[in-house]
């Protein structure tokens, strides 16, 4: 039997025993845009765009790959390669042009902004943020404190939104969209806001996501980040899965790419 063979049957193994969570099965997803490059809009501003030259973009072009229990899955790639896309398609925003996505339970994808209002007040915030997440009043008032101290913004608590940075916005979505226990959890560059103290924290909460048997994806342009929290990363080049497999060797044929 030759190495090749031998490592492969050992995946095989290693697999078979643990528990897969996602499976994206030879996913497309195709967009219609002017020949500009804008993406057509819906209703009345079809209008406007009868006639027009169009065109069909593909964002991704047949990703496959297997998620497992208790992964922290780093998800890299230049801008516009299709890594938002990706995650939008395991969520069940996007709609796949062909191929399919399977998943344990629900993805969710970090964020409450629709339930943030910047007229509120960070509190008030909290609790809506909760709430819209499916947490209990009683859960929300429990876990309370440790968000706003998470946060580091106690002192603007009792203000509205709209006096908050974007930074500090930023860190309260995270706090609150991590409040929850998620068994399938997608960040999006949440972890590139704040210093570094709050990024290390940011870190520490993804990690003891992961131990309590989760799955996250975290789709980041920080390597930095990327090496520090994940155990495998998936590399998405212009639709096209390039490589899926150990976070350094990965990391290191990306950067590799983006230096020649």
């Amino acid at each position: 039997m030759t190495d090749t063979a031998r490592d492969e049957g050992q995946d095989a193994v290693n697999d078979s025993a643990r528990t897969p969570v996602v499976i994206v099965d030879d996913v497309k997803v195709d967009y219609r845009v002017l020949a500009t490059g804008k993406r057509l809009g819906a209703g009345a501003s079809r209008l406007f765009e009868r006639g027009r030259a169009t065109k069909t973009v593909q964002a991704l072009k047949g990703v496959s790959f297997i998620a497992y229990e208790n992964e922290s899955i780093g998800v890299i790639g230049s801008n516009g390669s299709g890594k938002s896309t990706l995650m939008r398609a395991i969520t069940g925003l996007t709609p796949v042009t062909s191929g399919a996505v399977y998943a344990k339970s629900r993805p969710s994808l970090l964020g409450v902004g629709a339930a943030l209002m910047n007229e509120l007040s960070g509190e008030r915030n909290i609790i809506l943020g909760g709430l819209a997440m499916g947490l209990s009043r009683k859960e929300i008032e429990s876990q309370f404190e440790e968000i706003v101290d998470f946060t580091g913004i106690r002192d603007f608590i009792d203000m509205p939104m709209r006096t908050y940075s974007s930074g500090m916005s930023a860190r309260l979505k995270f706090a609150i969209a991590t409040a929850k226990e998620h068994e399938i959890l997608i960040v999006d560059e949440a972890l590139s806001v704040g210093d570094r103290r709050f990024q290390r924290k940011s870190e520490a909460r993804i990690r003891a996501i992961r131990e309590a048997a989760g799955t996250v994806f975290l789709v980041s342009h920080s390597m930095r980040s990327i090496r520090d929290t994940c155990s495998r990363v998936i590399w998405i080049e212009k639709g096209v899965l390039m490589m899926d497999g150990d976070t350094d060797e990965v990391v290191k044929a990306y950067e590799k790419s983006q230096n020649s």
